[in-house]
């Protein structure tokens, strides 16, 4: 069982910054692939990073060269840095984390989800 707890969310102008930060309990949180989801007003829940136990990562389109996932497996936490943000990157965004392959998590999310940071960003 892993339980996940975001932060860092909160109001910002476009082409600012933000970092969020994904804290998991367990010990085997190393094992893990972790990934983010947003889920904008109105709109499905949609994949937007990925980073695998060998942190290989994976982005949709809409934030590359933008936003960087990355994990420090001493502090069982994993991180997404946003830059040059957009008003169409405001949403709710969820952690997730599976002991599947990466892959997987990154297409449909995985077994453990957070309760979710809402990022609003105006224009």
């Amino acid at each position: 069982q892993v339980q996940l707890v975001e932060s860092g969310g909160g109001l910002v102008q476009a082409g600012g910054s933000l970092r969020l930060s994904c804290a998991a309990s367990g010990r085997t949180f190393s094992s893990y692939a972790m990934g983010w989801f947003r889920q904008a007003p109105g709109k499905a829940r949609e994949s937007v990073a990925a980073i695998s136990r060998s942190h290989s990562t994976y982005y949709i389109d809409s934030v590359k060269g933008r936003f960087t996932i990355s994990r420090d497996n001493n502090k069982n936490t994993v991180y997404l840095q946003m830059n040059s943000l957009k008003p169409e990157d405001t949403a709710v965004y969820y952690c997730t984390a599976d002991p599947s392959n990466v892959v997987l998590l990154f297409n449909r999310g995985g077994d453990y989800w957070g309760q979710g940071t809402q990022v609003t960003v105006s224009s």
